[in-house]
């Protein structure tokens, strides 16, 4: 049974808090990070002016369905921890579903904190751009540890602080951060059209002849960005057990917050292509990224313009981090209060009503791999979340419905079983197209094999499957 938003909070429930506009605006927090600033020259540069905009449509078209996937397990199983939830169910939790919910858990302790560093350092290379001395070395003999980790390291600890508060106080706040992230987009887009308005008026720029070959190849590894850019449509699934009406607002959540920010990268994207005629200059290094967007906004308005958009990225960044933060924090505290992971996780704010053990010990993992640099802590989560979360529910849809055709499904996947194929055989075509996919395999496989040993040890000691019974 589902509580009602009126259930009394104790330690062990959720408060239904969460409607369907704050549902939508925490997904698009998450999604809308550093990821698309940075990336949208890289985008241009991979595709080229004239096929940039279909790597940005494919990437929505593998987006949503995926999310068709995760909206109907979301809707039949609305309960913190998302994916944790939809395994353990999926795979039965008296059998491997209790392994491979561990397993889930026990990778989201490495991605989870990855992604939300890479969102930091992100932040602190932006910071970079107004205080350069960031970029300096504190220790001669550690040339690769920066000012600018301790900064990321910083605003790691903030947000967990921010977050550690009650779910009314960080939806409101949410909202706030919501508008930086509107004005960033509508910065680019004003100030691209703004600027090719100035010079005669928006055209598409000449591009050179390539072969068929050369361009499906540049289209693939552009799509390959622009599906990184649009993860995090599946947040509020994270946040199931504190979702209003979680049957008609985790899959409308999902739905629209791909549609809203689809329609924001195409927008964006054909606004900056006249100003991007150098793009390939400027694909060496982080702050060249942050220097090409502000540029448009400087060329078309003046100075004052280019640093309002630098602040504007930096805001959007640290809104990302705190949806992440938020979202992922609800994971290890499902699987803690089911006896499926450490139990020191499980306890609940007796004043805020927020799992904060769970909280805190990701921001504080998250902060340590602040002192990594950026390519080191991005490399590995694409491989990883793919092959222990997402090809694992792609399955796991099929074959709930073949074992459980009674369950009730308060949403179904439309034109079933076509979106979850389309989703694996995007999802496959990105492993296969990857740079260093084979490191990344390799990281990934190690993952799984350590979180395997560890549960066998932990099941053979509390009698739990393979050693029930």
């Amino acid at each position: 049974m589902i509580p009602s938003s009126s259930t009394v909070e104790n330690t062990d429930h959720l408060q239904r808090r969460i409607g369907l506009r704050s549902a939508v605006a925490l997904n698009m927090l998450e999604m809308i990070g550093v990821g698309p600033f940075i990336t949208l020259p890289l985008v241009i540069t991979a595709a080229g002016y004239r096929l940039s905009v279909w790597a940005w449509l494919l990437g929505a078209a593998i987006a949503v369905a995926d999310g068709l996937v995760w909206a109907e397990l979301g809707a039949a199983f609305p309960r913190a921890g998302g994916s944790y939830a939809f395994l353990h169910e999926i795979y039965g939790p008296k059998k491997a579903g209790n392994w491979l919910s561990f397993l889930y858990v026990w990778q989201l302790s490495f991605s989870a904190p990855l992604s939300i560093a890479s969102g930091c350092i992100g932040l602190a290379s932006f910071l970079a751009w107004f205080w350069p001395g960031l970029t300096g070395s504190p220790l001669a003999w550690l040339p690769g540890l920066h000012y600018a980790n301790f900064a990321a390291a910083g605003t790691c600890l903030l947000v967990t602080a921010l977050l550690y508060r009650n779910l009314s106080s960080i939806t409101r706040l949410a909202w706030v951060l919501f508008a930086g992230v509107m004005a960033a987009l509508a910065g680019v887009i004003v100030s691209g059209f703004a600027g090719a308005a100035a010079h005669g008026g928006w055209h598409m720029p000449m591009a050179p002849a390539q072969s068929v070959a050369v361009a499906l190849g540049g289209l693939a590894q552009a799509t390959l960005i622009t599906t990184y850019d649009y993860w995090g449509y599946y947040n509020i699934c994270f946040l199931g057990g504190e979702v209003r009406r979680p049957e008609k607002t985790i899959p409308r959540a999902i739905l629209l917050s791909v549609l809203f920010v689809s329609a924001f990268y195409v927008t964006m994207n054909l606004a900056a292509l006249p100003a991007v005629r150098d793009a390939a200059g400027h694909v060496s290094n982080g702050v060249a990224h942050l220097q090409l967007v502000a540029e448009i906004a400087r060329s078309a308005f003046g100075q004052w313009a280019g640093r309002l958009m630098a602040a504007l990225i930096v805001w959007t960044a640290f809104a990302s981090v705190f949806s992440l933060l938020l979202g992922y924090s609800r994971v290890p505290f499902a699987a803690a209060r089911d006896g499926n992971y450490f139990s020191a996780l499980a306890a609940v704010h007796p004043k805020h009503g927020i799992p904060h053990r769970s909280l805190v010990a990701l921001g504080l993992v998250a902060s340590a791999f602040c002192f990594f640099s950026l390519q080191q802590v991005i490399t590995m989560l694409v491989i990883t979340r793919i092959l222990l979360q997402f090809l694992l529910q792609h399955v796991g849809v099929m074959w709930l419905r073949v074992q459980r055709p009674e369950l009730e499904r308060p949403f179904r996947i439309p034109l079933y079983p076509l979106p979850p194929l389309v989703a694996m055989g995007g999802f496959l075509f990105i492993l296969a197209n990857r740079s260093h996919a084979v490191g990344g395999l390799t990281v990934a496989a190690g993952i799984a094999v350590s979180g395997t040993l560890i549960y066998l040890v932990r099941a053979k000691r509390l009698r739990q499957w393979p050693f029930a019974g």
